[in-house]
């Protein structure tokens, strides 16, 4: 393949925990990648999270593969301090090649591959795999565009601390994990606060957090894998995983729902019966979209408004894999420790692909590290 400016055989776009995974495992097959990612420091989207938030997971089942993240000091929950501080050093035990502060702005083919646009410059790859995850992409209802509320309002992604709304009385929005973890957190500081779902959250068992939902996930991915029927998902259990913060809320009384809102008043939230609620702020905790805006030059066809894969490969250009999006990439994808198989099996599919068209490994492939074992995903 003939390039221009940089070249990789392969360039993972996209350097958080999913492009992390991803460098693992093409690393270990020898093959010559580069990642270039947005963020001018490590941690992916984990570095612009609210202060407060915890996974719902030990850190044993909120590790990426060959390296299990170290057990917070506490011995709770790991906070995003914690996850950032194992994310750097993850990068640094693999001697990962990332590129940090190069935003990947547009992707074009070309007859052996594809260009890529940077504001550090063009790349060129045979192969690209986009990891650029959703944090970047939050979804915001139209309700709450070009209404006439006059308060504050704010995606999750610009939630900071509950101190920010103290004497505030303040609308959470969304049933999921955000939605109760930031009515909890407010609970307390804010003057007022109510979650106001579509409908009643449904919370898990007290006993089931991130380990039960990964083992799920990897059931139904084995089974996905094999042609077999997949099997019932947590769903069938609940939506919102019951957290100490939140357990403690909820036990407390501090967790108020109110139905949703019909629409947005100048002071507040209001329903088609005529009934309303003062607000000074409402905080939408609606989710994300994939972040994939570099990908509009190749006119991906798209179900459900993402792109059609089979596993992490576009279905039109196997030669294009998206990593970490969601369900839709594979089971679990957008998790820290459910990342890491699919990850393996994207790598792998890499490999081969470069095989078939003549490139060799350029290294040995990923060495062991002395005093460590693989792990989680190995």
């Amino acid at each position: 393949m003939i390039s221009s400016g940089r070249y990789a055989d392969v360039v993972v776009i996209g350097g958080g925990q999913a492009g992390l995974a991803a460098g693992f495992y093409l690393r270990r097959h020898g093959v010559d990648f580069a990642i270039l990612d947005a963020q001018t420091s490590p941690g992916g989207a984990w570095q612009h999270v609210w202060e407060s938030l915890r996974l719902f997971s030990p850190a044993q089942f909120s590790s990426l593969p060959g390296w299990q993240m170290p057990i917070p000091e506490h011995g709770g929950y790991p906070d995003t301090a914690h996850v950032i501080d194992y994310l750097t050093r993850y990068e640094q035990r693999y001697q990962l090649p990332i590129r940090r502060g190069v935003t990947v702005t547009s992707v074009h083919r070309t007859e052996g591959g594809f260009r890529l646009d940077t504001s550090d410059g063009g790349w060129t790859a045979r192969i690209v795999v986009s990891a650029t995850g959703t944090w970047w992409q939050p979804f915001i209802p139209a309700l709450a565009r070009n209404s006439r509320f006059t308060g504050a309002q704010l995606h999750t992604v610009h939630y900071g601390k509950p101190q920010d709304f103290a004497g505030m009385r303040v609308a959470v929005v969304g049933a999921g994990n955000s939605g109760a973890q930031i009515a909890a957190d407010l609970a307390g500081h804010a003057a007022q606060v109510r979650w106001m779902t579509h409908m009643t959250p449904r919370f898990l068992p007290d006993d089931v957090d991130g380990r039960v939902l990964f083992q799920l996930a990897n059931q139904r991915y084995r089974a996905l894998k094999a042609g077999l029927p997949a099997p019932a998902g947590i769903s069938e259990l609940g939506d919102v995983v019951a957290v100490p913060p939140v357990r403690d809320a909820r036990d407390a009384g501090r967790l108020h729902v109110m139905p949703m809102f019909t629409r947005l008043a100048p002071d507040g939230t209001q329903w088609s019966d005529g009934s309303s609620w003062p607000a000074d702020a409402i905080i939408w905790a609606t989710g994300f979209r994939p972040a994939l805006h570099h990908l509009a030059p190749l006119h991906l066809q798209r179900v459900d408004g993402h792109p059609v894969t089979d596993g992490t490969a576009y279905r039109h250009d196997p030669r294009l894999h998206l990593l970490g999006y969601g369900d839709w990439t594979g089971p679990a994808a957008a998790t820290l420790i459910g990342v890491g198989p699919i990850a393996r099996d994207m790598a792998a599919q890499v490999k081969d692909l470069l095989a078939s068209q003549g490139v060799s490994p350029v290294t040995s492939g990923l060495q062991p590290i002395p005093g460590y074992r693989l792990t989680v995903g190995s």
